[in-house]
């Protein structure tokens, strides 16, 4: 399963309300490190299918979330588990940091 693209408007329903845990990706197109990590959550992505979502968020385009969870650097990942964030991380890090992490969240 790819990624999936969340808005301020879909928020509530795609993460808050989600049945399983979901990882929010806040990134931008000009974020250099996003660009990093993108293709890594998309591995993560299809490796956890059924597991878990990964979710993106660009923080250009939807104003609310970010200023709402007070996401001040990017990119910003933040695990979600019944409506809560229940986990972050700040940056780029290696694969095998980001599976770690997912896994310790599931």
């Amino acid at each position: 399963m790819a990624t999936v693209t969340v808005t301020d408007a879909s928020f509530e329903a795609d993460v808050l309300k989600a049945p399983g845990p979901v990882l929010v990706d806040f990134w931008a197109e000009w974020c250099v490190p996003c660009k990093q990590i993108g293709p890594v959550l998309e591995e993560i992505a299809a490796e956890f299918a059924g597991k878990i979502t990964v979710a993106k968020v660009n923080v250009d385009e939807n104003k609310r979330t970010p200023d709402q969870y007070k996401v001040r650097g990017i990119p910003m990942l933040l695990i979600f588990k019944g409506g809560q964030a229940v986990s972050q991380k700040l940056g780029v890090m290696p694969k095998s940091k980001l599976v770690e992490w997912v896994k310790s969240n599931l």
